[in-house]
């Protein structure tokens, strides 16, 4: 590699951006719950997508409950809690849709309104 190739590679921008954890978090959200969307808009044919789909929210949301809960946790204690409840709230609703007595809009726009807060979080810093 001669100096030109190396000025080059010292200077150029870096071919992944810096990810933060809101960032990695709402790309997460955002995964899960296109997913969701997709599956519903194919109907009943979309049903094992959506199992799935669902299957990787509850995931996400109680690996969430878990964070929020620790005493590690630097986020504001009414926060932690909201968080959990959302958790809790999401666990149970996905049972109903499961079991055909609930649909996943109101877990879609949970997600939803998670992923602005990342983003506004992520904005402001």
């Amino acid at each position: 590699m001669n100096a030109l190739e190396m000025a080059r590679t010292a200077y150029s921008s870096a071919a992944a951006p810096i990810r933060t954890l809101q960032s990695t978090e709402y790309d997460v959200f955002a995964q899960i719950t296109g997913r969701m969307n997709t599956a519903i808009a194919r109907g009943k044919a979309g049903f094992p997508e959506l199992v799935a789909a669902l299957h990787d929210n509850r995931r996400l949301w109680i690996m969430l409950a878990t964070d929020v809960a620790s005493a590690d946790n630097a986020l504001p204690q009414a926060l932690r809690a909201q968080l959990f409840y959302l958790a809790e709230f999401s666990l149970q609703h996905s049972a109903k849709v499961l079991d055909g007595s609930g649909t996943a809009d109101v877990l879609i726009e949970i997600n939803t309104t998670l992923m602005r807060g990342l983003r506004q979080q992520e904005v402001a810093a």
